[in-house]
């Protein structure tokens, strides 16, 4: 019997179905692997925005932490919304516990319709206890800047804030290009060296939940032992069909369709 790999999705849920662990789940089905989540909030949104936001118990989400890898394994894990600091201190703790290697860190502050889904005061957290853990780290432009202080206007400051990010502790960054102007390039460094991922900019608002995707699909690429190159690349051609094939749903930001293969 073939093994598959498995990933876990330790973020918040999304009502809407279009970021958060339903679009990790979709994601990583989507690429021949098998999710698993950790639950940390539980939200109350659309494609217009977020009505609502209740946190999990930090005690429940590292029960589901355990009940899944003691029983199911983890060959790579990424993070969504953590929103506190307890959570972040939480998630840091088991990565370390079970020895998490592929662990893709997405710092999720504000959703696509613009709220605010991190604390101010868990943001140092995330930079002192989960950026020197992960694999990779993968912000956007105002992500990178707020965990950086660089303010990512264009490609020149996109890279600056990767070595940065690197600096800081991060194994490698990806910064997103998805804010700036011109083609959409994401920026890799992984230490040594830089490498950019660009697409053809597509008009659309179906964006919801690129970012969750793009991280859950790198996640997808390590288990499969991939390399993080090969990892982004192949992250970065799916959400870019994702979003040429969005799906028209709700009166605002739809979500991309993570099924167009």
């Amino acid at each position: 019997m073939t093994r598959i790999p498995t990933v876990m999705s330790i973020a918040g849920s999304d009502s809407g179905g279009g970021a958060g662990i339903q679009a990790d789940l979709k994601t990583i089905a989507a690429n021949g692997a098998y999710g698993t989540t950790a639950v940390t909030a539980i939200t109350a949104q659309n494609t217009i925005g977020v009505n609502d936001i209740k946190e999990m118990p930090v005690d429940l989400v590292e029960s589901q932490i355990d009940a899944v890898i003691k029983d199911i394994g983890v060959d790579a894990a990424k993070t969504g919304m953590l929103s506190s600091v307890e959570m972040v201190l939480c998630v840091s703790r088991k990565i370390k516990e079970y020895s998490i290697q592929k662990f893709v860190l997405d710092p999720v502050m504000v959703s696509t319709s613009g709220d605010s889904l991190l604390r101010e005061d868990a943001v140092d957290s995330i930079k002192k206890f989960l950026m020197p853990l992960c694999m990779v780290i993968t912000p956007n432009g105002p992500e990178a800047e707020k965990l950086t202080g660089i303010k990512v206007v264009d490609l020149d400051s996109a890279r600056d804030a990767s070595i940065e990010l690197v600096r800081m502790g991060a194994s490698a960054a990806v910064v997103k290009g998805g804010h700036l102007k011109g083609p959409a390039t994401d920026v890799l460094y992984d230490g040594k060296e830089f490498r950019m991922f660009t697409t053809k900019r597509i008009d659309s608002q179906n964006t919801h939940g690129t970012g969750c995707t793009f991280a859950s699909a790198i996640a997808t690429g390590l288990a499969f032992n991939r390399s993080l190159r090969d990892s982004v690349s192949l992250a970065k051609a799916y959400v870019t069909g994702g979003i040429r094939n969005g799906l028209s749903l709700g009166s605002g930001n739809g979500p991309l369709n993570h099924f167009h293969q």
